[in-house]
């Protein structure tokens, strides 16, 4: 079985083949960036880190990361809605990031646990959701967090 790949333009890379498998669409976009729909997910060249690259705005890309290797009790609640909006995945279908900002000081390092990406690996479709567990913030930074777990 041959996977159809695509060129898409990245603000990181460059030229870069993804494999369709690797594109999502997100109905609603991302808060701030609702007119951006589809994105390509694909690995960093820092893991445990990933890129989001928006296919219609070459220069809006997020790095992503799983939140559940900054907190390995972080829970995923969010409204019903949400999970309806992805056609409701099995467990082993669904993908979680969260998005990391990356100011000039490396200790400021932080990613969004409240507003969590939540994607639908075989239907490629994600929302990007509200946390209704008031336990997570916008900003857990990851230093922090790492330290907090030795």
């Amino acid at each position: 079985m041959t996977m159809n790949r695509i060129e898409i333009e990245t603000k990181a890379f460059g030229p870069l083949t993804v494999e369709e498998k690797q594109v999502f669409t997100f109905p609603s976009g991302l808060y701030g960036f609702e007119s951006q729909r589809r994105y390509a997910l694909f690995d960093s060249r820092q893991p445990p880190f990933y890129w989001l690259q928006s296919l219609e705005e070459v220069m809006i890309a997020f790095v992503v990361i799983n939140p559940y290797m900054i907190r390995s009790n972080y829970v995923l609640d969010i409204p019903e809605a949400d999970i309806d909006t992805i056609e409701r995945p099995l467990p082993d279908d669904l993908l979680v990031f969260s998005i990391v900002t990356i100011p000039d000081d490396p200790a400021e390092i932080s990613c969004n646990l409240q507003g969590p990406l939540v994607m639908n690996r075989l239907r490629r479709l994600g929302v990007q959701s509200i946390s209704l567990d008031p336990r997570w913030k916008t900003k857990h930074f990851i230093l922090d967090e790492n330290r907090a777990r030795v």
